[in-house]
């Protein structure tokens, strides 16, 4: 690698990073350089990220980048593998459509909207790319200090009450970041991850309670930002108030989380750990069960459509965790195609929910099971039908209710759609542990519980959403909203991308195989950055 190219992991940073500073002083007059600027940097992301994922999956070798030329255990490190490189793309198209959607009203409904958003794109892509804890947290505060601004972007009492309490539960995180990152320098006297991966099993016994103690306080403050249940109860308000473009950005805020303890819990416990292998295992299997069936209630005992989407969020979430906790490699691989399709689904879900709820008329969000108790008056005369035998459906709530159906059987993870070849994989791997025809099959007591879990959120999913499509498509209290092109674009697009990824199964699948591979055998990424050379 030579040129330009091998300063190519720096760019996702740098980038965003540049461009947020030059809005900063512009004038509020100059709204359409600013929205150049955003544009033309998310593209620049895209093609960076593209550009690095194609570089891990052909080359096969962890990617490393020392800021300054620094040794990696007392320096800055960037490390791009095949999962850096997968988060990296999602956070690139999904930033790149909530600018898009936010170019007719969005951007003006509060000051330095673009500015913000850049500043998140950028704490978003150093979270991937850090290689260790200090730096990891840093960009934690730099994307939360982002999201901050933007949770409250349109001002509002229903904002700010959420987004005060957003700030307060993810300040307390921080504070549980930044002890368990003391207690663990304390032992081990590095925070480079590659450098706690080698040094763990060689840890002495003496020390090892405290190791655990303080993995167990970083891994709350990454559950809380996953929002695991009981510590996720901040999600639902904050995402359900938020702003169209911010709620499809924070929907990958949660998935910083699941990266963070996918990628820890698998370098730093591992089979090579020693003592500690598997630490934490059992809770994330438990606690991401739990999540499912929380996030299965929210989704049923809700009729608001941002609520849904976030209750969508929390079963994503425990998805994952799930996963995470099972220790399957295979389980894993059906986990990033899951995690893959449920960021691009629901990004597509907030941002269509506005366009739907614009069509709807006073009166039209009376619950329906008002409706059904109470009736149109009891003992009056039925109006006569007419003599229709069809009616018209405009091209506009045509297009709006393919996407949201599109999105439901993402969410759901029935076929066609991508979902379902996440879900499959997941239960494939639950099914066939030893691997498909080595053996019979043979479940543990967590095994069916996942599977059970699985299933039946998959079937709340679909109720929930048909619900919420009868009442928001089909209902005579609505008009049809006037959606313009740049608006239903972006949602076109991540719905695409998802067609796409089951159009291209196969080479996805392999994608995510080999990554759950390297995560599960994470010796060349230890030996990556650690030789790595000037």
């Amino acid at each position: 690698m030579s040129g330009w190219m091998q300063h190519l992991a720096i760019l996702p940073i740098a980038v965003p990073l540049l461009a947020g500073a030059i809005m900063i002083p512009m004038e509020d007059q100059r709204g359409r350089l600013r929205a150049a600027l955003g544009i033309a940097s998310a593209l620049a992301l895209v093609a960076f990220a593209v550009m690095l994922a194609w570089q891990a999956h052909l080359g096969g070798a962890v990617s490393i980048y020392r800021l300054g030329n620094w040794p990696v255990t007392f320096g800055i490190v960037l490390v791009v593998d095949r999962l850096a490189a997968l988060m990296l793309v999602l956070t690139a198209v999904l930033g790149l459509s909530a600018l898009l959607f936010s170019l007719t009203r969005w951007q003006r409904m509060g000051p330095h909207f673009h500015a913000l958003f850049q500043f998140q794109l950028m704490g978003l892509n150093g979270a991937f790319l850090t290689g260790d804890l200090f730096n990891l947290f840093v960009f934690f505060e730099v994307l939360l200090a982002a999201s901050y601004g933007l949770a409250l972007h349109g001002s509002g009492i229903a904002r700010v009450k959420a987004g005060l309490h957003y700030i307060s539960i993810n300040l307390a995180a921080s504070l549980l970041f930044l002890i368990g990152v003391s207690m663990i320098y304390g032992v081990t006297g590095t925070l480079n991850m590659a450098d706690l991966a080698s040094r763990i099993p060689a840890l002495p016994a003496e020390n090892r309670p405290l190791l655990e103690a303080g993995a167990a306080i970083l891994g709350m403050a990454f559950l809380t930002k996953a929002a695991m249940w009981p510590l996720g109860f901040w999600l639902g308000p904050t995402y359900a108030a938020a702003s169209p473009p911010a709620a499809a950005i924070f929907s990958l805020m949660s998935k910083v989380g699941v990266y963070a303890i996918l990628r820890l819990s698998l370098l730093l416990f591992g089979e090579d750990a020693g003592a500690s292998a598997g630490f934490g295992g059992t809770w994330l299997l438990a606690g991401g069960i739990m999540t499912i069936g929380f996030g299965a209630v929210s989704v049923l005992a809700t009729q608001d459509l941002s609520r849904l989407a976030g209750g969508c969020v929390l079963i994503s979430s425990g998805t994952l965790l799930a996963a995470i906790g099972a220790g399957q490699v295979a389980v894993t691989g059906g986990a990033l195609i899951y995690l893959a399709s449920s960021a691009l689904a629901i990004g597509a879900l907030f941002l269509l929910i506005e366009l739907l709820e614009r069509g709807r008329e006073v009166g039209a969000d009376v619950l329906a099971v008002t409706l059904e108790a109470f009736g149109d008056g009891e003992g009056e005369e039925e109006e006569e039908e007419t003599n229709e035998v069809g009616t018209v459906i405009p091209a506009t709530m045509a297009v709006l209710g393919i996407s949201f159906m599109c999105c439901a059987l993402v969410l759901a993870g029935l076929p066609p759609l991508s979902g379902f070849i996440g879900k499959f994989a997941m239960l494939s791997g639950i099914l066939n542990p030893v691997g498909l025809g080595e053996g019979p099959p043979s479940l543990s007591l967590g095994g069916w519980a996942l599977l059970v879990a699985l299933v039946l959120s998959g079937f709340a999913t679909v109720l929930a959403m048909a619900r919420a499509g009868i009442r928001s498509l089909w209902a005579n209290t609505r008009s049809v909203p006037l959606v313009g092109v740049v608006e239903i674009a972006p949602v076109l697009m991540l719905i695409g991308l998802c067609v796409a990824m089951t159009a291209a199964a196969g080479p996805t699948t392999r994608y995510m195989q080999a990554a759950a591979e390297s995560l599960h055998t994470p010796r060349e990424y230890v030996r990556g950055v650690m030789e790595a050379r000037p």
